[in-house]
């Protein structure tokens, strides 16, 4: 038999599972990193390693979003057209154009901002 308390524990949870994977960068900080090759992005189009795009794992294709290097405080507004990153602990691949744009050398902690 379940206590009143632990079902709510449980709803609470599965709440917070739900909010957090329908809503993954509205605010999201953490790792990123850039990548300059490849042939067609997720979203079919040609990549472009100079073009202000990126990979995220969950955002609509042509999501815009502003992402700002936190070290520099440099930002840009890059469009989603990819899949990634794949590697664990990053949030986002910037194209190499994007992360020039940040002053990225390697991986760099960034946040994220939805802007559509």
């Amino acid at each position: 038999m379940t206590s009143g308390f632990g079902k709510f524990v449980a709803t609470v949870g599965m709440l917070s599972a739900i909010v957090g994977t329908t809503l993954p960068a509205a605010a999201q900080s953490g790792a990123a990193s850039w990548y300059g090759s490849g042939h067609r992005t997720a979203n079919g189009e040609r990549f472009n390693p100079n073009g202000l795009t990126a990979a995220h794992r969950s955002l609509p294709f042509g999501t815009r979003v502003r992402v700002e290097n936190r070290r520099t405080g440099r930002s840009v507004v890059v469009r989603i057209n990819d899949r990634g990153p794949f590697v664990h602990g990053r949030i986002i691949d910037l194209s190499r154009g994007s992360a020039r744009a940040l002053g990225m050398g390697g991986t760099s902690y960034v946040s994220l901002q939805v802007l559509n």
